[in-house]
């Protein structure tokens, strides 16, 4: 009897297992279907430009918006709702469901690999510097900025350039972080800060609109390696994201991918070099 009893507990956890798991995969096959009936994605992004951008009438673009915007139309989904948030809240966003996916220039490394699902990459750039007319200071790594005991860097909060900084040496107290891009441009102009840290396409097109020959970018960043983003996903979410990457691939090969990346001067065959493997293994 005791041993019936048993065999039928194991069965049962074995039932309830399968179930659990058929529950799982379904979850993750109906988020396509759950996208296509509400006839939108919500997507988080950032406003910084060329990565994304939100006009003054609220319309989204960016290099970003405007490949996941493609792509979920490929895909069945007319259209993408953005909402601008720190980069800090971004995986917890997507963990908690409040977004649907991340396109925003959330660079992959290890740590968020292992909490989101990326697609392959999207968008590549070299860390930059932006600095008074003439880097009077002659920043050209986040070393030199550990080894200045006055300097201050400004970065966006919860980024990789806080978390080059921090790992580079430069203490808490001289790590400033800026509430965006504008913020970060005028704590350099008001001398609140020695340097402001981003990718450089974002620096050169921050420079680029301020029309401010007080400042230049310096890049690339010694110390810092080039990134790529791609779209990140909840975990649970991987066939989305796998019909994602293959529409994605598809764009690549026909051409279509770099008509859409390359005006805002990002390089497709940066992207297409490398792959999310390479990416979040990298050190």
């Amino acid at each position: 009897m005791k041993k019936n009893q048993i065999l039928a507990g194991v069965a049962g956890l074995a039932f309830v297992s399968t179930l659990s798991f058929t529950s799982a995969a379904l979850a993750d096959d109906d988020k396509l279907e759950q996208l296509k009936s509400q006839g939108f994605a919500r997507v988080a992004i950032a406003n910084e430009p060329p990565y994304t951008a939100v006009s003054a009438d609220g319309k989204v673009s960016g290099a970003g918006p405007d490949v996941a915007r493609a792509i979920f139309k490929k895909l069945g989904v007319p259209d993408i709702v953005a909402s601008v948030s720190e980069y800090g809240a971004m995986i917890p966003g997507i963990q908690a469901r409040r977004f649907d996916a991340v396109t925003a220039g959330l660079f992959m490394k290890p740590e968020r690999c292992g909490a989101v699902a990326y697609s392959e990459p999207i968008l590549c750039d070299a860390e930059g510097f932006l600095v008074k007319k003439g880097n009077p200071k002659g920043f050209k790594a986040y070393k030199d900025i550990a080894k200045d005991s006055s300097a201050t860097v400004g970065v966006p909060g919860g980024g990789l350039q806080e978390k080059m900084a921090l790992a580079a040496g430069v203490p808490r107290d001289r790590v400033i972080v800026a509430p965006d891009a504008q913020g970060g441009l005028k704590m350099l102009q008001d001398g609140r800060i020695d340097l402001y840290a981003l990718p450089m396409l974002s620096l050169n097109d921050l420079k680029k609109k301020a029309a401010d020959e007080t400042i230049e970018v310096v890049a690339p960043v010694a110390d810092a390696p080039v990134g790529c983003d791609g779209t990140a996903f909840n975990k649970a979410d991987t066939a989305l994201r796998d019909a994602y990457d293959v529409e994605l691939a598809k764009m690549k090969k026909s051409g279509e991918f770099a008509k859409i990346i390359e005006p805002y001067g990002f390089s497709a065959d940066v992207a297409m070099s490398t792959s999310r493997e390479k990416l979040c293994a990298a050190n």
